[in-house]
């Protein structure tokens, strides 16, 4: 079963807010609240208290026990812009835009938990690889090409 929770117009851009959100997308409930008290973020703070009322809807409206839950998707969406201006030079105004935005979390319990030495190697593999880099080929020297030395005859 799926339950949400939905933090409106919290004041902070959705372009930050997002960064965090990526961090905990997929992951047991029990582990990202653990990476949402360790990042440095103000975001954090906030996603924290979104996934910790998902997590409360849920052992409280359906009776699902929090143990079982994983985050399914974690959104953040633009709110409404306040609009200011602050004064420039010669009389004129330059625009300030205050953002906000919208964190919106739904956890489920019906996504299988994996074990914790699953999950490492059910990620995938990186583009980069672990592989020494070949050593770059000198040009192969131009062949020397021997000629018959020029015989002189006297007659």
């Amino acid at each position: 079963m799926e339950v949400r929770s939905i933090l409106k117009n919290q004041r902070i851009s959705a372009f930050k807010a997002r960064e965090v959100t990526r961090q905990i997308q997929g992951l047991p409930v029990a582990e990202a609240l653990d990476i949402l008290a360790y990042v440095p973020k103000k975001a954090a703070l906030m996603i924290s208290k979104t996934l910790k009322s998902a997590i409360a809807n849920a052992e409280n409206n359906n009776q699902l026990r929090p143990e079982t839950l994983v985050v399914k998707e974690a959104v953040v969406g633009e709110g409404p812009t306040m609009k200011r201006f602050t004064p420039k030079a010669r009389g004129s105004a330059g625009p300030i835009r205050k953002r906000t935005s919208h964190i919106r979390i739904i956890v489920t319990d019906d996504i299988e938990i994996p074990a914790k030495r699953d999950r490492k190697a059910a990620k995938p593999a990186s583009k980069k690889s672990n592989k020494p880099k070949a050593a770059k080929a000198a040009p192969a020297p131009a062949e020397v090409v021997e000629t018959p030395a020029a015989t002189t005859t006297t007659e």
